[in-house]
This record gives C-alpha cells, sequence and structure tokens, in this order.
C-alpha cells in the first residue's frame, strides 16, 4: 500500500513549510529514513526523510509553493503501483499543483484539464488554498473576480491578472513624476531569482521598517580589558572545547545592560508595553551569498561566560551547515549583529521584530585615544587602545534618546571595566 508522505510540524507555532529543493524525482528508489527534499520556514532549511522505503510514486508539492503542516508533499510505494489522489483528502493541494504547473507552463501552451472533483465548495465554486492565499495577500474580493477557470473556477492567474489591472487602474491617476521607476533589461544583463530566503530577509525587513521608527546612536567602548581577559583565558576555553570569540563578551554585555534598563528587553504592543521577563538574544549569522539567519539564546541571563561561548559556538556552527530547529530561530527579545567581521565600522542595523532594539559591532581597531586624568593635577595622555563603535537602533515607540543612551552607556561601562 502506498505511503503519504505529509508536511510534518517542526516546532512550536510552525504552521507552515516552503518546499525549497526535492532530492528526489518521480521514478527515483528511495529508503527510509533517507532525506526526500528540503524544506524552508523562518529561513531554516530543513531536510524531511522518507517514511518508507520504496519508489517516488507522485511528487505533489512544487519547489517554491508553500505547504501546511499535514498536507500532502509526495507518495511513496511499490513501482508501477496506480495512485488516485482525488480520493483522498488532500486533493485540493493536487489542485493546486495542477493549477502552478499551468501557470508556469510556455506561453502559448494549455494544460491538460483536471480530472479532479473539482464540485463547487462555497458560492463562488471551488477556492483552491492557493486562489484563496493570494486573495487575502493582495485584498482582494472575489467576487469581483471573473474566473476563467474549467467551470468558470477562479484561478491564481485571475487573481494576479486582478490585481495588475487594479493596480494599473491606480497608476494611471499618480502624476508622472511620482511613476516609480523601472529597468528594462540590456543586453548582457542576468536576472537572479530570489531564492526563499531571499524573500523571507526582503519581507522581514520592509515590515520592521514599516513598523516601528528606527532611530540609531553611537557610542566607542575601550575594549583594553576584554583583550586581556580574553588573551588570558582562550587557552583555558579550548581546552574545554570552547572558542572564545569576542561576541561572547558583547552578549554577557549586553545581558547587564538589559538587566539594568529592562524596559530595552520589551516589545510593543497597542495595549501596553509587554517587558520580557526572560533574555533571549539573538545573533545574526552570515551565510555568505545565501543571506543571513538568526539564532537565539533562550536565557541568556543565566550564563556564565564559559557557557555563553559554548552557546554561541554551536548555534553558529549549525546555522552555517543548515542544522538549525525552526524553535532555535524564534523567542528572541533584543538581538546582536557584528558587522564589524567585514571590515565595517557603523552601521545603521534593522530592528528584528518585536524587539525593542538591535545592537550592531563594528571592527576593533587599534586608535589613538586621550586618556584623561583622574586627579586633576596630572595631565591627559595619549594612548593606543583597541576600540570598537557600538551602534544602537531603537524603537522609539518605546524608548528615548536618553533611556536608549542609558543603556548602551551601560553595555559600553561593562565591556570597559571587565574583570
Amino acid at each position: 500500500m502506498a505511503t503519504k508522505v505529509l508536511v510534518p510540524r517542526l516546532g512550536e507555532g510552525v504552521d507552515e513549510v516552503t518546499v525549497t529543493k526535492w532530492l528526489k524525482q518521480e521514478g527515483d528508489s528511495i529508503n527510509e529514513l533517507e532525506p526526500l527534499l528540503e524544506v524552508n520556514t523562518d529561513k531554516v532549511d530543513t531536510e524531511i526523510p522518507a517514511p518508507a522505503t520504496g519508489t517516488v510514486l507522485k511528487i505533489i508539492a512544487q519547489e517554491g509553493i508553500a505547504a501546511k503542516v499535514g498536507e500532502l508533499l509526495a507518495i511513496i510505494g511499490k513501482p508501477g503501483e496506480s495512485v488516485d489522489v482525488s480520493k483522498t483528502p488532500f486533493a485540493s493541494v493536487v489542485e493546486s499543483k495542477v493549477e502552478s504547473d499551468a501557470l508556469s507552463s510556455s506561453k502559448g501552451q494549455t494544460s491538460k484539464p483536471s480530472t479532479l472533483d473539482l464540485r463547487p465548495t462555497t458560492d463562488l465554486g471551488f477556492i483552491s488554498p492557493v486562489v484563496a492565499r493570494v486573495a487575502a495577500e493582495h485584498g482582494v474580493d472575489l467576487s469581483q473576480v471573473n474566473g476563467t477557470g474549467l467551470n468558470g473556477r477562479i484561478t491564481k492567474n485571475d487573481v494576479l491578472a486582478f490585481v495588475e489591472g487594479r493596480k494599473s487602474k491606480v497608476e494611471g491617476q499618480k502624476p508622472a513624476n511620482l511613476q516609480p521607476a523601472t529597468f528594462k533589461p540590456a543586453e548582457g544583463d542576468q536576472l537572479i531569482k530570489h531564492t526563499t530566503m531571499r524573500k523571507s530577509i526582503a519581507q522581514h525587513m520592509v515590515e520592521s521598517k514599516h513598523t516601528s521608527p528606527h532611530v540609531l546612536t553611537v557610542m566607542e567602548a575601550d575594549m583594553s580589558r576584554v583583550a586581556k581577559h580574553r588573551a588570558a583565558n582562550k587557552a583555558a576555553f579550548e581546552r574545554d572545547g570552547v572558542n572564545l570569540t569576542f561576541t561572547a563578551y558583547f552578549m554577557m554585555a549586553i545581558v547587564t545592560g538589559l538587566k539594568a534598563y529592562p524596559q530595552t528587553n520589551s516589545s510593543w504592543t497597542d495595549e501596553g508595553l509587554l517587558v520580557h521577563k526572560n533574555v533571549n538574544l539573538g545573533m545574526a549569522v552570515s551565510l555568505g551569498e545565501d543571506g543571513l539567519i538568526v539564532p537565539v539564546i533562550k536565557g541568556a541571563d543565566n550564563l556564565s561566560l564559559l557557557a555563553m561561548a559554548r552557546s554561541i559556538n554551536d548555534l553558529a556552527n549549525r546555522a552555517r551547515s543548515k542544522k538549525l530547529q525552526p524553535d532555535e530561530v524564534k523567542g528572541g527579545t533584543f538581538t546582536l549583529t557584528n558587522h564589524g567581521v567585514s571590515g565595517s565600522l557603523f552601521a545603521f542595523p534593522v530592528i528584528n521584530q518585536p524587539q525593542a532594539g538591535i545592537l550592531g559591532v563594528g571592527a576593533m581597531q587599534k586608535r589613538v585615544v586621550v586618556i584623561p586624568a583622574k586627579d586633576g593635577a596630572s595631565d591627559d595622555a595619549i594612548a593606543i587602545r583597541p576600540m570598537v563603535y557600538m551602534s544602537f537602533v531603537f524603537d522609539h515607540r518605546i524608548l528615548d534618546g536618553a533611556s536608549a543612551d542609558w543603556f548602551l552607556a551601560k553595555v559600553k561601562d561593562t565591556l570597559e571595566n571587565w574583570s
């Protein structure tokens, strides 16, 4: 008997995944627990193993298409075994695939009529999950859309055509100087298709800028004491299998700042300010051209420097090898991004919603600084110190300039007086 491959629940609150890559194709043989496909959720790529040994008889979900937990992805069975997906409770998923196939076919071609049972399920006729989702995303009233599908069914293409038509009417009403600039491909230009991760990053960044008023404040920290402490303890940490990086010190200093000024560890709600009890620190990890991801260290306020460094090593390594779990990128209350690894001195990071702020750390450089006289009797001195700029971007609905500076000054003081 054929085995259905369904979308598993990959973590708390993960209700939908996006199929990014099929590792097997129809007709390929596969062993139980062998990777069958890769899916993405919240920028985390996860392999889905085969639930049984056999042959891939049918692939239902296409790459780049979202699927909810419990929906049908594929069917595995014996070679030549017949599969009648129209009689399964996942027929709507198959219909969505048929529709997507039709949309992606070359111009001038028509798809074969569907043999699935498409009896009307609403006053508008059969509405597939894809059509419903696209309509919701664009705020389309389906009663205003003319269906061109089988038996007058509304297709995804109908909805997109309606959206474009509505957009054209609006654009036609705009003054010429407000028309958006577009580029027509020229000879030699290359179109690089957006990856699922790049689309997710774009969506989160635009959403963040639309959600909270971003304000930047910058301070400079003398890292002399931290550098000496690291040099004295690096070998001991290595004996415990831990690479002691400067990131661990910044994370510990952030914890101190958040505990001193709890409103920085909060989120804005319409009812009031939600101050979080737990300190869950996110750290941005670059994946090269693939983008970046922000794994979260839960309960960071309970960790020693050794435990913090170990957690940083573990999450960073698994992030780069795509072995993170969806739960490990959720629940952050504050984020650190170390843009200095590529030589950057200043930055204006984008807040990771719904957090109150994000701290950017620039490249550490030895600079000539003035050391003020402490007793007032001696003269100021000039010295060379390892210095770093810290860029704190905060949500101005939650923090004002003064309160933001209090937090950042606490982080600076913690680093400069490390013992």
